[in-house]
């Protein structure tokens, strides 16, 4: 048994953070090192579970 992810032994190309998707349509991701937004996550969540509220903003635009 390894304490190494499969993913980082296998070398295949992921993040170990949550990718936040916002209802703007623009992603981010909560570790400041990430490759790319493009790569698996560990988690993904919505922006309001972290208290974004852009989805509110674009209900009062329309």
């Amino acid at each position: 048994m390894s304490s190494q992810c499969r993913d980082c032994a296998a070398g295949v190309e992921h993040c170990h953070g949550a990718v936040v998707h916002h209802a703007l349509g623009r992603n981010e991701c909560t570790e400041a090192d990430c490759p790319t937004l493009d790569a698996v996550h560990a988690f993904s969540i919505d922006c309001d579970a972290i208290g974004c509220n852009c989805d509110v903003l674009i209900a009062q635009a329309i």
